[in-house]
């Protein structure tokens, strides 16, 4: 067995065991895994109370990766999430330590990031894009690896702050939460009611997940994928009668770096067009922004993209 295939072997027992502490939802434990193996951080939109708290929990013990919660609320402070500079008095001398706050571990939940003011909000590019934080003078790096994990409701409004288009596209994927089906949350009842909550087991860790994702970026991208992935980002710049704003050049870097996790966890070492089609949905739902004849008509994002994804499917065989 290659080194790859021992990893991809490994990759889906981490599924599995995801799977034993989270009811359902195997396709929104798909994508985060796929988020992970690619260096991306996730947006999670879903209502209160469907198990993404315990799903960022679960994966933090699979993968032996450690975990902060931030919950974000409108008092919040840029220093709450970075850290900050204290005053240490020690033989008659005074000095500044920096205090690390909870951005500095692998896996980061941010949650309810829109109830932050844009302010608390910003202070998480810097560690989502570059990986280290800066306060004061002193550059700090993250661990890695190091994922921001966020959650927001994409019901309740009041008092919540949009969150800007710059943080958006640094989220390399954005996952739907949905309600789940009448057996799938039957079987959350039992888990989480009647039964003792299962042992999770660590089978990875960062540095082996590290060398998961050097493995992954070597997977290649035959000329007509690359060309489909270009012309799906350049899709959304043409004249459009329900799209305001296209996808940025990050949306084409996503969809490569996704679309190689896929393959991996499908088994394979070559990027194929369903791959690409598989991962467009969470890659381009936050990065266009729609008009107002989109929103008046009910037309959401992902109609937009499937129309894309449409279109570009019969160019193939044309």
């Amino acid at each position: 067995m290659s080194e790859i295939e021992s990893y991809q072997r490994r990759i889906m027992e981490c599924e599995e065991e995801i799977g034993k502490g989270i009811i359902g939802q195997k396709e929104i434990i798909r994508q985060v895994i796929l988020a992970l193996l690619s260096g991306g951080n996730v947006l999670l939109e879903g209502m209160p109370g469907l198990g993404k708290t315990m799903l960022v929990r679960t994966i933090s013990q699979v993968f032996l990766l450690s975990f902060k919660r931030i919950q974000f609320t409108p008092d919040l402070m840029p220093s709450d999430v970075t850290g900050t500079n204290i005053m240490v008095k020690e033989e008659g001398k005074s000095s500044f330590r920096f205090e690390r706050g909870p951005v500095f571990a692998n896996l980061v939940l941010a949650d309810e990031i829109n109830r932050a003011t844009p302010k608390t909000q910003s202070a998480l590019l810097e560690a989502m894009q570059e990986h280290t934080v800066t306060v004061g003078t002193q550059c700090h790096c993250l661990e890695e690896p190091f994922l921001v994990l966020a959650t927001q409701n994409p019901i309740e409004q009041e008092g919540t702050y949009p969150l800007p288009e710059a943080q958006l596209d640094r989220f390399l994927l954005k996952v739907l939460v949905k309600f789940p089906a009448r057996e799938e949350l039957k079987g959350i009842l039992e888990l989480t009611e009647s039964q003792e909550p299962p042992a999770i087991r660590g089978l990875m860790n960062g540095s082996e997940l590290l060398e998961a994702r050097r493995l992954i970026s070597r997977i290649p991208v035959a000329d007509a994928v690359m060309d489909y992935i270009l012309d799906l980002v350049m899709a959304t710049h043409e004249p459009n009668s329900y799209i305001r704003e296209g996808a940025s050049p990050r949306a084409a870097q996503a969809l490569i770096r996704a679309s190689r996790a896929r393959a991996f966890m499908e088994g394979r070492l070559n990027v194929s067009f369903e791959d690409v089609k598989a991962v467009a949905y969470p890659v381009f739902r936050h990065r266009i922004l729609l008009n107002f004849d989109a929103i008046s008509e009910g037309i959401t994002e992902d109609a937009v993209i499937g129309r894309i994804l449409e279109a570009r499917e019969k160019s193939l065989y044309v």
